[in-house]
């Protein structure tokens, strides 16, 4: 019990003393997820600053995307809070919290098969040219034309965007489904292994929007294996092992070697020691 209190005051401490260097968009405090007698994600408090962007990094299973599941309501949690935008949240699904402001690309991609690109990006936020109760009619050429101007923006390259999502590639899926999330302006975009099965002109492609994304201050989570494209991307790095997390790391204050160390066991943050030991 004693440990418990330790443990809730060292996260604690750590969240309130990111929290006076700038405006928090996320908080997470003591967030944890069980499965049965498996504890995938224990006691997390985590923030994220406004026009931050925080890699989440750990080995397979070290509880990354757990802990985005319970952030956007895939998975509903087992106990702790959630403060985005300055209120608790309890969402009851995915489309509760891109309502909220957070928009996620997931690794299994959320794409309407059947569909276009430009149906696929305004999928649940259609334009319309006239709607008048349960009569509509959709702007097609705005949506179209929308579309194109949101490829341009975040450098994405589709030959045909007439084409139903279904017969293009793995990474021109990939690739619409960061262009939807960049294209609306978020509070929040949650990334999770955006990169991991594409080329290197499509990861460049991604590397881009993110960079976008920075220029325009919204505020980012990285969930991601690869070291080159973190420590290139992120002003900070939290990794995650065993379902816990090990380290908080400003990147100009750490190397690749540093992270591993962290990532293996090697190496704990002094603060996480006690939220780690057994």
């Amino acid at each position: 019990m004693a440990s418990d209190m330790q443990t809730n005051t060292f996260g604690e401490d750590a969240a309130h003393s990111e929290a006076a260097l700038g405006d928090i968009i996320l908080e997470t405090r003591d967030l944890t997820k069980h499965y049965g007698g498996v504890h995938a994600l224990e006691g997390a408090n985590f923030t994220l600053r406004k026009g931050e962007h925080v890699a989440i990094m750990g080995d397979n299973g070290a509880g990354k995307s757990t802990f985005v599941r319970q952030i956007t309501g895939v998975e509903q949690r087992t106990r702790g809070e959630i403060i985005f935008d300055g209120k608790p949240v309890h969402f009851a699904g995915p489309l509760e919290a891109r309502n909220a402001g957070i928009e996620t690309v997931f690794q299994t991609l959320a794409l309407a098969d059947q569909l276009d690109v430009p149906d696929n990006l305004f999928l649940g936020r259609e334009i319309f040219k006239v709607k008048l109760g349960p009569f509509s009619i959709l702007d097609y050429k705005a949506m179209r034309q929308r579309t194109l101007d949101a490829l341009e923006k975040t450098g994405v390259k589709i030959p045909n965007i007439r084409g139903s999502i279904e017969r293009m590639s793995g990474g021109q899926r990939q690739c619409v489904a960061i262009a939807r999330t960049a294209t609306f302006h978020s509070k929040l975009t949650i990334m999770d292994e955006p990169t991991a099965a594409l080329g290197v002109q499509e990861t460049a492609q991604v590397e881009n929007i993110v960079r976008t994304l920075k220029e325009a201050g919204e505020p980012l989570i990285l969930v991601s294996h690869n070291m080159r494209q973190v420590m290139d991307l992120v002003d900070r790095i939290v990794v995650f092992r065993r379902g816990r997390i090990c380290a908080n790391l400003k990147k100009e204050e750490t190397n690749g070697e540093d992270v591993v160390a962290y990532i293996t066991g090697a190496k704990t943050q002094k603060e996480y020691m006690v939220e780690n030991a057994t």
